[in-house]
């Protein structure tokens, strides 16, 4: 058992002002695997009064020694890798496979870019009678998730950290281990006292506080759309930054020109997508638009791969699809699941139900649903889960139209053989990131939405200027 019972907070691990604690579920269990400590709005505001603090200093530490610290934490991260996939199969049930690869991996990624990019970043720049001044932000709240959960705090404190800013951090309590651990990486690098300050507790209480508080200048937050407005309404009242990556309802188009054979690895790697992460990823292809003539040949193929994908506990063997994060995700999902078979779309490959021989733990069978129509509710609601929605268009135009015919704007993906009918449908797609025929994962890209996905960026050097201020400095 993991019993998280201390917030790091001015460079010292310290007992929380309240007794609050809620206990950690294994997802492949249901049994409670510890517990974690929740904090209050006294918490916050300790671990504010500290980042301030520090921020007097920190801000003006020169880009040789961000780069000498953002190095150290990299190489205290590579020193704990193992741990830190360890502990997100635990706390999520990511299989280990996932939690050792791309969950651990991609904390690592986000690091060594931003000191890539730090090497040359412009902070000043002179521009006919005036110079630009790039500078930090202050205090920052970095709110996260729990489906990528090394991921999304990488990809905030990293820039933060080299573009000299301090931070408070309030993890999700759903996944409070991996958390820990990339604390402890934090401090065994040597980052200064008050320079991050980890405080865990829910959203309503700890995160409200964060968004809220007069002394934090920006929030960064990553969940739902739901939560993100309660966000914003909190920080409205202070008028400080705030940067959000959000919901979506990510569009898959696949162009008719495709032959049998590209046609297939299309359909099938946007399948293969869904089933990743347990198909909990904001950005997740689940809505693939295929041509209206092809709609049986696209739910055989995408069903196939479906019926292939092993659901098992996580640390099995090979290339396991592990289960939803919480009980309230899967009853969630089954509720969406069946109100799609209702609604009339077509069951291709799994359904309602645990998979076959399990029959504990929050599993979810791959789901595909074919001739489903745009106005249903899997094709409007977030899922959160291995459900594909297969719908027809008959040209170019409708698909584009059906594509941006969302409250949401995160992702889409694009398949086809000719590279500039490709690129002006990519161009009419409204969407922060467009995917063109199953590209990899690009670090250095901008990461973040139109609409209600979010505002603001993140990675890359477009993550940098989230937690900048632009001072103009005339004359002299």
């Amino acid at each position: 058992m993991r019993d998280i019972t201390k917030f790091y907070i001015d460079g010292k691990w310290v007992s929380p002002s309240g007794t609050r604690t809620m206990a950690v579920i294994n997802p492949a269990t249901e049994d409670p695997s510890g517990s974690v400590a929740l904090g209050d709005t006294t918490d916050v505001d300790r671990a504010v009064a500290a980042a301030n603090t520090a921020f007097e200093s920190f801000c003006t530490t020169s880009r040789k020694d961000r780069l000498a610290l953002l190095h150290a934490i990299i190489a205290a991260y590579q020193a704990r890798m193992g741990d830190i996939a360890e502990a997100i199969t635990l706390e999520m049930g990511a299989p280990a496979w996932l939690s050792g690869t791309a969950q651990a991996g991609s904390g690592l990624g986000h690091f060594a870019e931003a000191a890539k990019i730090l090497e040359n970043f412009a902070f000043e720049a002179a521009h006919g009678g005036h110079a630009l001044r790039r500078e930090p932000i202050g205090v920052c709240g970095l709110i996260t998730p729990w489906n990528w959960p090394v991921n999304q705090i990488a990809c905030k404190l990293a820039p933060a950290l080299a573009t000299g800013c301090t931070s408070v951090w309030k993890p999700s309590e759903l996944s409070p281990y991996s958390a820990q651990v990339f604390m402890e990486v934090l401090i065994d690098a040597g980052v200064p006292a008050g320079v991050v300050n980890l405080v865990h507790g829910d959203g309503p209480t700890v995160g409200a506080a964060i968004s809220a508080h007069p002394g934090i200048d920006m929030v960064s937050f990553t969940g739902s759309t739901r939560a993100g407005i309660e966000v914003a309404r909190a920080a409205a009242p202070t008028i400080k930054r705030v940067s959000q990556e959000l919901g979506g309802k990510s569009a898959n188009i696949i162009l008719d020109d495709l032959d049998g054979e590209g046609f297939t690895k299309a359909v099938s790697g946007g399948m293969q997508t869904m089933c990743l992460n347990s198909g909990q990823s904001c950005n997740a292809p689940s809505r693939m638009l295929v041509p209206m003539d092809r709609m049986d040949e696209a739910a055989g193929i995408a069903a196939a791969v479906a019926n292939a994908v092993v659901v098992a506990e996580p640390k099995t063997e090979g290339m396991v699809m592990g289960p939803v994060i919480s009980g309230n995700q899967w009853t969630k999902i089954q509720g969406l699941i069946e109100t799609g078979m209702k609604e009339g779309a077509t069951l291709a490959a799994g359904g309602p139900g645990r998979p076959e021989d399990l029959n504990r733990g929050w599993f979810v069978r791959p789901t595909v649903f074919a001739n489903v129509t745009n106005d249903m509710t899997i094709a409007r609601e977030e899922v959160f889960g291995p459900v594909l929605v297969l719908i027809g268009y008959q040209d170019d135009a409708e698909a584009v139209q059906i594509a941006n015919d969302t409250p949401y704007g995160l992702s889409s993906y694009v398949s086809g053989s000719d590279p500039k009918r490709v690129s002006q449908i990519a161009g009419k797609m409204r969407a922060g990131q467009v995917v063109v025929n199953g590209a990899s994962l690009d670090m250095a890209a901008p990461f973040g939405g139109y609409k209600q996905s979010g505002n603001g960026r993140e990675w890359g050097e477009h993550g940098f200027a989230e937690y900048l201020e632009t001072k103009a400095v005339i004359g002299g």
